[in-house]
C-alpha cells in the first residue's frame, strides 16, 4: 500500500447541480452536472467578490451549466475569467462567457505549450484498464469513503481550441475587486499550463487549486505534455504555502492545505519506490506494474492509472535509476531494466 492520504469528500447531499452555494468569504460555487469516475461529482465553477467579480473554470460547454451561470452572474460584471489549464470539463465555457461579458480569459497559456517535448508513448493493450460486465464499481480497498475512486483522474479530452486573451506568470495579479486581489501560481505537471490562483481578502488566503491539488483523488499526469518531474516541483511550492484554504474544481474545499499536499508528496515519493522495487525484480512492463501496485483500484482506473507510471519511469529514466530496454524514450508498452 502506498502512503496514505486524508481525502476531502463532498456529500452528494451537500449540493443542487447548478445551485449558487457560498463555500468560503468572497466566493460562490456552481457544479456543472458532468460527474463521472474522472470528475468525481462534476466540475465546479467559482465566483469570487461581488459587484466586479472573478470567474475561475467556467467548465465544460454545457447547455444546463451555461444556463446555471448566466443567472449566478446576473447584476454582476464579470471582470476576469481565470483558466487553470484547458481539459474539457475546465475551459470551453471561457469563450461563451467571454463573449457575453466583454471579459478577458487569463492563463498561462494553451495546451502544450512551446519547447514541451512530444513523442509517441505508445498504446495500451487491448483490452487493458476495461472492467468486466459484472465489476462492482465501488470494488476495491484503495477507495474514497463514499466509494469515490482515490487513484487517478484522467480528463476525456482537451480544448485545444483555448487560447488566452492575456498570458500570465506566476506572482502575476490577475483580478481586483472590493477588498480582495488575486494573483497567479503556475504549477506545471497535471498539464504544462497549469495554472493556481490565489485569493487574498486581507484576512486570509485561498488558493484556487484546479487538478493539481484535488480532495477526493490524486491527479493523473499523463505525457507527453504531463510531467512527473515537473508535478514533484510544483507540489513542493504549494506545501511550502502558508495558504488558509485550498479549493479544487472538482469536490469539497480542503482545509490546512499545506499539510494535506504533504500527504500528496510522500504518496507520490511511496508510489516512485514500488515502481523502481516491482522493475527490479523483474515486473518489466506498464501493465504488469499496474496490474501489481494498483489491485486495490477499480480495473477500469488501470488505465489512466498507467498514465501516472508512464509518467514515473519517464523521470526515474532522466534520472539514471531505470532504463528502457532497447533505448529510446518510454512508451506504454516499453520494456523497462533496473539500473
Amino acid at each position: 500500500m502506498s502512503a496514505a492520504i486524508d481525502f476531502v469528500q463532498l456529500d452528494a447531499a451537500d449540493f443542487t447541480y447548478g445551485a449558487v452555494d457560498t463555500v468560503a468569504p468572497q466566493v460562490r460555487r456552481i457544479i456543472a452536472h458532468n460527474p463521472s469516475k474522472f470528475t468525481y461529482h462534476g466540475t465546479g465553477t467559482y465566483v469570487v467578490g461581488s459587484g466586479d467579480v472573478a470567474v475561475v473554470d467556467p467548465g465544460p460547454d454545457l447547455d444546463e451549466h451555461r444556463a446555471a451561470l448566466d443567472a449566478a452572474l446576473r447584476g454582476e460584471r464579470v471582470r476576469a475569467i481565470l483558466v487553470t489549464h484547458c481539459h474539457a470539463d475546465h475551459s470551453p465555457l471561457a469563450r461563451w462567457l467571454c463573449a457575453e461579458t466583454g471579459a478577458p480569459t487569463i492563463a498561462f497559456g494553451p495546451h502544450l505549450r512551446p519547447g514541451v517535448p512530444e513523442w509517441d508513448i505508445g498504446t495500451d493493450p487491448e483490452g487493458f484498464g476495461v472492467a468486466p460486465a459484472n465489476d462492482d464499481p465501488a470494488a476495491g480497498e484503495d477507495t474514497a469513503a463514499d466509494g469515490a475512486a482515490t487513484e487517478p483522474k484522467m480528463e476525456e479530452s482537451t480544448d485545444l481550441d483555448f487560447a488566452p486573451d492575456e498570458e500570465v506568470v506566476t506572482g502575476d495579479v490577475v483580478a481586483t475587486g472590493s477588498g480582495w486581489s488575486m494573483t497567479a501560481l503556475h504549477t506545471p505537471g497535471h498539464t504544462s499550463n497549469h495554472t493556481c490562483f490565489v485569493l487574498d481578502d486581507g484576512t486570509a488566503r485561498t488558493l484556487f487549486t484546479g487538478d493539481h491539488v484535488m480532495g477526493w483523488s490524486t491527479t493523473v499526469v499523463s505525457p507527453p505534455d504531463g510531467d512527473m518531474t515537473a508535478y514533484f516541483e510544483s507540489l513542493r511550492v504549494v506545501a511550502g504555502r502558508t495558504d488558509d484554504l485550498a479549493i479544487p474544481t472538482h469536490g469539497a474545499p480542503i482545509p490546512s492545505p499545506s499539510a494535506y499536499v504533504h500527504q500528496l508528496i510522500a504518496h507520490r515519493v511511496e508510489r516512485e519506490r514500488q515502481i523502481v522495487d516491482a522493475v527490479r525484480r523483474g515486473v518489466v512492463s506498464i501493465p504488469d506494474i499496474v496490474t501489481e501496485l494498483y489491485a486495490a483500484v477499480r480495473v477500469e482506473l488501470h488505465k489512466p492509472a498507467a498514465r501516472s507510471v508512464l509518467s514515473h519511469l519517464v523521470k526515474l529514466v532522466d534520472e539514471g535509476v531505470v532504463g528502457v530496454a532497447g533505448g529510446g524514450r518510454p512508451r506504454l508498452d516499453s520494456v523497462y531494466v533496473g539500473r
